[in-house]
């Protein structure tokens, strides 16, 4: 049964494919600019190398998983002063095990490994908004997103 939503509305629902259809309509094809072919080619090819630096980034999550909470007080900022720190944990994990799902197939331009991406963004800009940051949230998720979807035709099935 086809949705009569209309075209400037987001799909009712709540599955990641029609978010994905919704934010390539307003990311790609209503853009008010793209990113030239050089750009995204450079994107591409540094996107697995993005991901691994990113894995590294995560090192607090593994001296967690190793009893430094200290080090977590310190550098966790206000997710782990306000409570969320256990959400925002739990996000984190689920970020490094897609990202590193990525990675073989980022290094082979595969679309699985592109909604990996994606997936892990969404999930970012969620811990985002728990750790209190909802202007980072909103403005890294946009970015991020906007980015994505602009070398998504890169990558294929």
């Amino acid at each position: 049964m086809e949705q009569n939503t209309p075209s400037h509305m987001p799909p009712t629902g709540a599955s990641a494919k029609s978010l994905e259809v919704f934010l390539e309509e307003y990311l790609v094809r209503k853009a008010p600019f793209a990113l030239p072919a050089g750009i995204k080619e450079f994107i591409v090819k540094v996107a697995p190398y993005l991901a691994m630096l990113g894995i590294i980034f995560a090192l607090p999550l593994i001296l967690l998983a190793l009893g430094f909470d200290n080090f977590m007080y310190t550098f966790g900022g206000v997710a782990y002063r306000a409570g969320w720190y256990y959400p925002t944990l739990i996000l984190t994990a689920v970020i490094i095990v897609l990202e590193i799902m990525a990675i073989p197939g980022l290094l082979k331009r595969s679309l699985k490994s592109w909604r990996f991406v994606f997936y892990a963004t969404l999930v970012q800009f969620v811990s985002n908004l728990l750790g209190g940051s909802i202007v980072g949230a909103l403005v890294g998720g946009l970015i991020s997103l906007y980015i994505l979807f602009q070398v998504k035709s890169y990558y294929k099935s």
